[in-house]
């Protein structure tokens, strides 16, 4: 009877125990149910709390501005463009403000247009500088919008600027070419020579020569027409020039043809005749170079003017043995580049009964002229008061060479087949 009673105890202990357990289990499935699916204050709540952030999203956007901003470029962009790369406009919407500064604070100024839809800097960027843009808009029921952005320039690095001549606004005689020199070696030169446009007013076909990576000239296969006007288009913003090396400018340039003034110096003769639209105006003795040092035959064009310049020949190797110049005149009047190398054609007053009878000079031409440049009579006087930068200066029966094409600005001395031969596009 003991035994039984034992073994029935046992057996309740086990009952209650697997009970309790299994009650236990229940409790904590129903503690950790949060589906949504089952019913308890704590799915109710989570509903509750879901409803309440959807009427609020609901309500925000409801309430949000209309207005759509667009900015270019992109945020965090680099290499960016100095000229039109960057803009601001907005749809279904006004710009109320505007503001954009560089890394140090200070702002830019720019201009929202009139309809209130776009905005851009009035002047252009610099190079390698980090911005800040900051743009507000409203809408209709001016509800506000906001953008921002930061971006950075192209760096000096990574782009590329043409120098050209003549400058923009200058009058210029016929054999003035457009000359570019780019600061940065060009490989890609089609794209760079499709992106700059020369024309004239006369029609004339214009085409662009490279002279090697960083020279590029414009001409028409004659000189350019008397009193017509030409106008050169750099549209180089962006465009690659080399690997990783863009273009910043974009740019108009004008610039007006004078009368046709064509002047020929006949070494053998020692006379320089001067035309003007086709007739002579006026025959002028010289002297050109020596036989030891002759003067360059060939079309110059002139590309610089000085009413007085000092000449050092030590500056394009004329030295005596203890290497100083053979010559040097601080005050050499009425002075007027014919090439790179340091052909003149200038006026002198140290030179006594040589012009028209003897050729003396080291390769320059000289004409009579008075010291310090005040003689208006002088022959060198009235040529260079006569004269325009881009005026031709023809040289022939020298003993000496012709000049180089890309000696100066002369690339008039390759004919019209090798000028186009050397065109990228």
């Amino acid at each position: 009877m003991e035994k039984r009673v034992i073994t029935n105890s046992r057996r309740r202990r086990r009952g209650l125990a697997a009970a309790s357990a299994l009650l236990g289990g229940v409790l904590v499935l129903s503690g950790c149910s949060d589906d949504g699916k089952g019913g308890g204050s704590g799915s109710a709540d989570a509903d509750a709390s879901k409803k309440s952030q959807e009427q609020a999203d609901e309500a925000a956007a409801k309430d949000t501005s209309k207005a759509r901003i667009e900015i270019v470029p992109k945020a965090g962009a680099t290499n960016v463009g100095i000229n039109n790369d960057t803009k601001v406009t907005v749809a279904d919407g006004r710009l109320t403000e505007v503001t954009l500064t560089d890394a140090a604070g200070k702002p830019v100024k720019g201009t929202i247009a009139a309809d209130g839809t776009s905005w851009q800097p009035d002047t252009r960027l610099q190079r390698a500088t980090v911005y800040r843009l900051s743009v507000t808009a409203e809408d209709a029921d001016k509800r506000a919008a906001h953008e921002n952005r930061s971006f950075t320039t192209v760096s000096p690095k990574n782009s590329f600027i043409g120098n050209f001549t003549p400058d923009d606004g200058s009058k210029v005689g016929v054999g003035m070419p457009v000359s570019i020199r780019f600061d940065k070696p060009i490989t890609n030169k089609k794209a760079v020579q499709s992106a700059i446009d020369v024309s004239s007013s006369s029609g004339q076909e214009v085409v662009g020569h490279w002279f090697d990576s960083q020279r590029l000239d414009f001409r028409p296969q004659d000189y350019w027409k008397a009193d017509s006007t030409v106008k050169m288009k750099l549209a180089l913003d962006g465009v690659e020039g080399a690997n990783g090396i863009t273009g910043v400018q974009d740019k108009t340039v004008t610039f007006r043809i004078g009368r046709n003034q064509v002047s020929t110096v006949d070494v053998k003769t020692k006379k320089m005749t001067v035309t003007q639209d086709g007739k002579v105006v006026k025959t002028i003795p010289i002297s050109a170079g020596s036989p030891e040092n002759p003067t360059y035959n060939g079309k110059m064009v002139i590309s610089e003017k000085f009413k007085e310049t000092r000449m050092d020949g030590a500056t394009v190797g004329f030295t005596d043995d203890d290497g100083k110049g053979e010559y040097d005149i601080k005050d050499v009047p009425h002075a007027m580049r014919l090439s790179t190398s340091g052909t003149f054609i200038h006026g002198n007053y140290w030179g006594k009964g040589i012009f028209g009878t003897a050729n003396t000079s080291h390769g320059c031409v000289g004409l009579e002229d008075a010291k310090g440049a005040d003689d208006p009579g002088k022959p060198g006087a009235w040529f260079f008061n006569n004269s325009l930068v881009g005026d031709v200066v023809i040289v022939k029966n020298s003993p000496d060479k012709t000049i180089k094409p890309d000696n100066g600005l002369n690339g008039w001395n390759l004919d019209w087949a090798a000028w186009k031969a050397g065109s990228a596009v």
